[in-house]
């Protein structure tokens, strides 16, 4: 399964980057994250039909 997390900023919330990995990276990202107090969202990435 693929996650999008997207970084938000720190004052309004608003997304600033966002990159699309799997789901052996997540805890990888969140981890780094926590370490520098930023602020991430993370949901399903959309798949396409095949």
């Amino acid at each position: 399964m693929r996650f999008e997390i997207m970084r938000l900023d720190e004052l309004d919330g608003t997304a600033v980057d966002s990159t699309v990995v799997d789901a052996a990276s997540v805890n990888r990202i969140v981890q780094q994250a926590a370490a520098t107090g930023q602020r991430l969202w993370i949901r399903p990435a959309e798949t396409t039909a095949s």
